[in-house]
C-alpha cells in the first residue's frame, strides 16, 4: 500500500507539468497573433505620424523659401518699377514717360509678340515689367549695367540679356512697326497748327542733330566722323515731324560729317514725298535736284542783298516758327542721356538707340498743346 500510494504521488505532478505545457503551447499562437495585432496597429499609428510629419516639413520648407526670397528682395536695393509705379515725377525721371499708365500701354505692346532673348536664354528671375523698366532706365538715365546687375542680384550678363532684347523689342514696335511711313497732307490737315497757317501743303519738318561719339580707332574713318560744326567726332542723323509736332521719321546714324543733303538723299524719306508736298527745312537743305517732281522744299531764304526785304523777313520768322517744334522734339531726344555720348562698344545699336529714343518722345506730353485734343 505503502508504494503504490507512493508512486501515485509521484506520477501526479508529471500529468501536472505535462497538462501546464500543453496549455502554454496552445496559448502561444493566439499570444503572438495579438503581439502581431498592436505591432501592425503601432506601425499604422507611426507613419501616419510620419507623413504628417513630412506634411509639416514641406509646409515649413516653403515658408523658408517664401522668407528667403522676401529677404532677397528687400536687400536688393532695387529700384524696381513697383515701387516707383504711384509717382509721375519719379516714373518721369527713371523712363522718360510721362506717367504709369503710359509704361502700361508700351507694356502691353511689346508682350503682344513671343520674346527672342538676345543671348538665346530666357530670362526668368526677373518680371516682365521690370525687364522694361531696366531697360527704359538704362536709356533714360544711362545707368551703368553694374548698378543695375547689383541692385537685382544677377549678372551683367543677365542684365545686358535683359537690355539688348527689350531695345531691339521697343525699336520693332515703336519705329519699324509705328514710323515706317508718314502721314498724307490730308491727316496733318486734322491737327494742322496755327504756326502752319501758311504752310497747309506742308508734309513734314525735317532737321539734323549730332551726337557726340568715340573715336574711331581706324584713321580713314576719324575724318569721316569730324564734325567741323561741332568740333569734335559725331554720329548724325535726320528728324521728321509732322505740322503738329509728331515724330513721324527717324533717319540711321550717319558719320558726323555727312551734310544734310547727303543724309536726306539716301535715309529713304525722300521716296515716301508725293506731287503737292511741302518741306520745311533749314538753309543747309538745298534739295530741290533731289526732290520727285511736284515736291517742294521751303527754306529761308540766304541774303543776297545788304539787308533782308521785308517779305523775306515775314518768310523767315513763319519758316521759324514752324521749324521750332522739330528743334524741341530734337531737344526732348537728347534728354535720353544714353545719346550723351555714344561709345565703341554701342556704335552697332547705335542707330537703333537713337530711333527709340525718338519713338519714346512720341508716348511723351504732346509739344504743342493746341493740337492734343485731335491727336489720333
Amino acid at each position: 500500500m505503502y508504494r503504490d500510494g507512493t508512486d501515485d504521488n509521484r506520477v501526479q505532478p508529471n500529468i501536472e507539468q505535462q497538462t501546464s505545457s500543453e496549455c502554454t503551447e496552445d496559448a502561444q499562437p493566439e499570444l503572438l497573433t495579438n503581439v502581431a495585432a498592436d505591432a501592425n496597429s503601432l506601425v499604422a499609428e507611426l507613419t501616419a505620424q510620419l507623413q504628417i510629419g513630412r506634411s509639416h516639413i514641406q509646409q515649413l520648407q516653403l515658408k523658408l523659401a517664401a522668407t528667403e526670397e522676401a529677404l532677397l528682395t528687400s536687400n536688393r536695393h532695387c529700384v524696381a518699377y513697383a515701387t516707383i509705379s504711384t509717382d509721375e515725377k519719379l516714373v518721369a525721371h527713371f523712363t522718360g514717360l510721362p506717367n504709369a499708365s503710359m509704361f502700361n500701354v508700351l507694356l502691353q505692346l511689346c508682350q503682344r509678340f513671343d520674346i527672342q532673348y538676345y543671348l538665346g536664354w530666357r530670362v526668368e528671375t526677373i518680371p516682365p515689367d521690370d525687364q522694361l523698366f531696366i531697360t527704359l532706365r538704362k536709356i533714360r538715365t544711362n545707368v551703368s549695367l553694374k548698378t543695375l546687375a547689383w541692385e537685382y542680384k544677377v549678372s551683367e550678363t543677365t542684365i545686358t540679356n535683359v537690355v539688348m532684347t527689350w531695345l531691339h523689342i521697343l525699336w520693332e514696335v515703336l519705329v519699324d512697326g509705328m514710323m515706317n511711313r508718314l502721314p498724307s497732307r490730308q491727316q496733318n490737315a486734322r491737327c494742322l497748327p496755327q504756326s502752319f497757317a501758311t504752310f497747309t501743303n506742308c508734309r513734314t519738318v525735317v532737321d539734323c542733330t549730332e551726337i557726340r561719339c568715340a573715336i574711331p580707332k581706324q584713321f580713314a574713318k576719324q575724318s569721316m566722323t569730324y564734325s567741323h560744326y561741332k568740333h569734335y567726332h559725331t554720329l548724325k542723323g535726320l528728324v521728321a515731324v509732322a505740322p503738329n509736332a509728331v515724330i513721324t521719321f527717324v533717319s540711321q546714324l550717319y558719320p558726323g560729317s555727312t551734310s544734310d543733303k547727303a543724309i536726306t538723299q539716301h535715309c529713304g524719306i525722300i521716296d515716301q514725298l508725293e506731287a503737292g508736298d511741302m518741306v520745311l527745312a533749314d538753309k543747309g537743305f538745298l534739295l530741290s535736284d533731289i526732290l520727285p517732281a511736284g515736291v517742294t522744299v521751303n527754306i529761308p531764304p540766304f541774303l543776297n542783298t545788304s539787308q533782308f526785304s521785308k517779305e523775306q523777313c515775314i518768310l523767315t520768322r513763319n519758316i521759324a516758327r514752324a521749324r521750332i517744334h522739330v528743334e524741341r522734339a530734337n531737344a526732348r531726344i537728347k534728354r535720353f542721356k544714353i545719346l550723351e555720348f555714344i561709345p565703341h562698344y554701342y556704335r552697332d545699336i547705335s542707330s537703333k538707340l537713337f530711333q527709340v529714343c525718338a519713338a519714346l518722345v512720341n508716348f511723351q506730353n504732346p509739344l504743342l498743346s493746341e493740337t492734343e485734343d485731335r491727336l489720333l
